[in-house]
This record gives C-alpha cells, sequence and structure tokens, in this order.
C-alpha cells in the first residue's frame, strides 16, 4: 500500500489524471503535497510536494465561468494534467500553498493561433536573410 505524504489532509474531491490513459481517482490536497490516487490500481498514483510546483496553469472557458482542467508543472517532474469534479474550489485550496503569482491562466485558442502565426513569420524573416 502506498504511504501519503501528507499529515493531515485539507481537501478531497473525485478527479481524472490524463497522464497516459485517462485515471479516475481521488485528489487529496494536504499540508506536505498535492496527491491523486487512482481507484482501480493503487500502485498508480502522483504525488507532488508543495516545494516542488514551478507552476498552475488553469484553462479557462467561456470567459472564466468555467475550469475544465488544471495542470501543475514541477521544477523536475514535467507536467501533469488534471480535472476535478469542483475545479475551482480544487484550486483554491491549492493556491493556499503555491504563490498566488505562480498560478496562472492558460492562453485562448486565439492566442495560441496568434502567438503561432507570429512564430511562423518570424522564422521566415529570420530563413530568408
Amino acid at each position: 500500500m502506498v504511504e501519503s505524504i501528507n499529515a493531515k489532509v485539507e481537501y478531497v474531491t473525485n478527479g481524472t489524471s490524463f497522464m497516459g490513459p485517462v485515471s479516475y481517482g481521488k485528489i487529496m490536497i494536504g499540508d506536505r503535497g498535492f496527491e491523486f490516487y487512482d481507484d482501480r490500481d493503487v500502485r498508480n498514483f502522483i504525488q507532488i510536494p508543495w516545494d516542488e510546483i514551478d507552476l498552475v496553469i488553469a484553462s479557462l472557458v467561456f470567459g472564466g465561468h468555467w475550469i475544465p482542467r488544471f495542470k501543475i508543472r514541477t521544477r523536475h517532474n514535467g507536467e501533469f494534467i488534471f480535472a476535478a469534479k469542483n475545479t475551482k474550489a480544487t484550486l483554491r485550496a491549492v493556491r493556499k500553498h503555491v504563490d498566488p503569482q505562480h498560478m496562472v491562466r492558460a492562453l485562448t485558442f486565439t492566442q495560441k493561433l496568434k502567438r503561432g502565426w507570429q512564430g511562423m513569420r518570424n522564422s521566415r524573416k529570420h530563413s530568408t536573410k
């Protein structure tokens, strides 16, 4: 059995992990870190200590009225994408432990298109010289 990194659990909700195949389970937020435990396979879990989290990126839809998923970017192990039953409450619980400057909004679809277009234009300018 896996041992929790948290001594005290502050918030628990149903959630989904998008690492490889989709996994359904429980998201636990505690005094020492963020944890995800799969409902089906006890060996499938994610534990992220608070000092390891670099950024929390929230995807906002409909002008911020709905947050379908969020991404946790760590200092050493890459990015983890999650969805929660109540994402707004989950992010509020995370905000107690992560600096609010490190919680950001994801780019919108049009911002991504605009940056891609600008990147293509800039690469053409540099390649023709």
